[in-house]
């Protein structure tokens, strides 16, 4: 099976971000993984808060998906 890799914020409302690329990987027969750049406090009205990581953190996500799982696509979002 393709693994995917999405660098992306995460949606606590589950309509984008880390959430929606995950969902639509696995609806396309792909292992999806994540390194997560920001979380957000959202819903489907709006966004209320955001809380980057720091680029180290979301290096060291990357390092070790890539590392262990292999990739075979990069998908980025915020």
């Amino acid at each position: 099976m393709p693994a995917a890799l999405t660098i992306a914020g995460s949606d606590s409302g589950g309509g984008a971000g880390i959430q929606a690329d995950l969902k639509t990987f696995a609806a396309h027969g792909v292992y999806g993984t994540s390194a997560i750049t920001a979380l957000t406090a959202q819903n489907t009205i709006g966004v209320s808060g955001v809380h980057a990581l720091p680029d180290d953190f979301v290096t060291a996500q990357i390092e070790a998906v890539v590392g262990d799982l292999g990739c075979d696509a990069v998908k980025t979002g915020m």
